[in-house]
């Protein structure tokens, strides 16, 4: 502990989480405000399109990544919930127990485990992930998504090239 204006100051070692954890906060809650948006502005399928290969939809994804067991009968909820579940208290744990100096794989948890929750929190409230960004390519359609999806993608790719960068310097 460092001494300060009222005796002590918090230990920096744990003030490094804390910067994390509000990123966390901060996707979860962009996320779930701009899911809260789209279900009250659109209705199912509704296309509003944008830019030229850019559309606002509502769709709803209730398997995982690319609609992956999406039709398979409802069980897939509470595996996808269970498993959700699990790795966010896995990445949560790694998050709170990184080291000052790991600032990228803190950045890039902090977004995974953020994206994470909002769609989890879906699943546990509407039993489906709600997805709305649709960008294409004449009549070609990348699956719908979602600022959850977003941010879980840019934390991975964070982190596959902080792997790659550590890798190249040894």
């Amino acid at each position: 502990m460092v001494p300060g204006n009222n005796g002590f100051m918090a230990d920096p070692r744990r003030l490094a989480p804390a910067k994390y954890l509000l990123l966390v906060l901060a996707v979860l809650i962009l996320d779930q405000l701009s899911k809260w948006w789209v279900l009250s502005s659109y209705q199912p399928y509704e296309v509003q399109p944008l830019l030229p290969v850019f559309n606002m939809t509502l769709v709803f994804n209730k398997g995982a990544a690319f609609s992956f067991l999406s039709n398979a009968g409802g069980w897939q909820r509470w595996f996808f919930t269970g498993l959700s579940s699990l790795v966010s208290i896995v990445l949560l744990v790694w998050l709170l127990r990184l080291k000052s100096d790991e600032r990228i794989t803190g950045l890039s948890l902090a977004l995974i485990l953020g994206g994470a929750l909002g769609n989890l929190l879906d699943r546990v409230r509407l039993g489906q992930v709600v997805d709305f960004l649709d960008f294409y390519w004449h009549q070609w359609h990348w699956p719908a998504f979602n600022i959850a999806d977003s941010a879980i993608t840019i934390g991975v790719v964070l982190m596959l090239l902080s792997g790659l960068r550590q890798r190249d310097r040894r």
